[in-house]
């Protein structure tokens, strides 16, 4: 199963995908293991690449679990599930299924093509399931195919007017486009598309030489796709070349570039002094954080999602409070774990924040002001602190306010998104 197939984004095994599925189309599932089951046969090939011993599902991904799970239903993510699917494969017309014929193709790049048509365009056939605007985002977003300008064609031509491009071997345009396919990502090399508008956010000459480092390392393939095929590979890579001192830093950024984040600092939008902060319908405002979302951090993203766009403030701000100190606890655990972050078994929220938060001022991650925030944040006294969230979750007399709870977020927002972006 393809943990990163578009429908639902970068998932962390085939586990979690699986799950997915159910969580969100659990009837759809039902219906289609009993058609397969009742007609004993798939009325479409599962579109397949090889991956080392095995093939990887890029369309079929629901037809091929339905299959898994009638011949062990033990993998089902619930117990009615596989209660379900016991039953379910008890019943097959004849023998079970045991070999699928699948459309093989070795070139994802073709198969980003064939993904490309079949899921975002209009649709005249049958039995293909649509791919929401969310969806589609997200495919544009991993292959960087459909969002506008054509960022590696934008950077061949502008390396060679430089007189920088690669002689030996052309560029392999579809993979950087993968690896430059979001925001953050091209914000590392100091370029921005914003509106199908190319523009550099830090010094153009230092960004010009990153660039070509880039291009250099995919033309002569010490950079193939397969490095960077999810979100962590690509971030890895971008590492590597912040090490070497390749990458552009904060002291190379424009003034101008007001709306780019400047090379790791995160920029949030903040409301005007004069704004009042429970106007909002949902704790996290409707703004772009920034966030690439690896498989690792489904979850989190999940509960950003109904944070984000989901819970309303007022009418569930018990449910929002309890959310957000789990979101906090879960992203300082993210920071800790890839900072890495030294913390003991014994130390407290406020304690494993702080450490988080020193980590990440040193990397130019957050600001003075943002530290000084963090350190206040172990006082009992004051209105954001750890003592408040705790008392979300255990004190029966505490009931959190949509402004409080707002101002809460405003306050933590740009520490969170750091620990989220480690």
């Amino acid at each position: 199963m393809n943990r990163t197939n578009d429908r639902h984004g970068e998932l962390e095994n085939e586990t979690a995908a699986i799950a997915w599925l159910f969580n969100e189309r659990e009837q759809h599932m039902r219906s289609l293991a009993k058609d397969i089951v009742t007609t004993n046969q798939l009325y479409e090939m599962p579109l397949v690449t090889p991956e080392g011993s095995k093939f990887l599902v890029f369309d079929g991904n629901r037809r091929v679990t339905c299959l898994k799970l009638l011949e062990n239903p033990r993998r089902a993510p619930t117990t009615q599930l596989q209660t379900y699917f016991e039953d379910l494969s008890r019943q097959w017309a004849g023998a079970p299924i045991s070999k699928v014929d699948c459309q093989v193709e070795t070139d994802r790049d073709r198969v980003d093509e064939i993904l490309y048509r079949r899921h975002t365009g209009v649709q005249g056939g049958v039995g293909q399931s649509m791919w929401d605007d969310r969806m589609k985002s997200i495919f544009v977003a991993r292959t960087g195919k459909g969002g506008g300008l054509n960022v590696a064609d934008e950077i061949e031509r502008r390396l060679q007017e430089a007189n920088m491009l690669p002689t030996r071997r052309k560029i392999p345009r579809s993979t950087m486009n993968r690896l430059l396919s979001a925001e953050p990502f091209r914000n590392r090399l100091g370029f921005s598309v914003s509106r199908g508008k190319f523009e550099f956010t830090h010094d153009e000459n230092i960004s010009m030489r990153a660039i070509a480092r880039v291009a250099q390392d995919l033309a002569a393939r010490e950079l193939v796709l397969g490095d960077i095929w999810d979100v962590d590979g690509k971030r890895s890579y971008l590492d590597k070349l912040e090490r070497e001192g390749v990458l552009p830093s904060a002291v190379n950024a424009l003034t101008r570039a007001a709306t780019a984040p400047k090379s790791n600092k995160i920029q949030l939008s903040r409301p005007a002094a004069a704004a009042n902060p429970s106007q909002r319908a949902t704790l996290i405002p409707h703004t772009d954080y920034g966030i690439v979302w690896p498989g690792r951090l489904q979850r989190h993203h999940q509960i950003w999602e109904e944070l984000q766009f989901r819970l309303e403030l007022k009418r569930q701000p018990n449910a929002i409070s309890v959310l957000l100190r789990v979101l906090l606890e879960m992203a300082i655990e993210n920071c800790v774990k890839q900072g890495p972050v030294p913390v003991y078994d014994g130390d407290k929220l406020a304690v494993r924040a702080l450490k988080c938060a020193n980590h990440l001022h040193v990397g130019g991650h957050i600001d003075d002001k943002q530290l000084g925030m963090i350190k206040k944040f172990q006082q009992l006294d004051q209105l954001v602190s750890a003592d408040t969230m705790n008392r979300y979750v255990h004190s029966p007399n505490f009931a959190p306010s949509p402004e409080h709870l707002a101002s809460m977020w405003d306050s933590l927002a740009e520490f969170i998104v750091a620990c989220l972006r480690t």
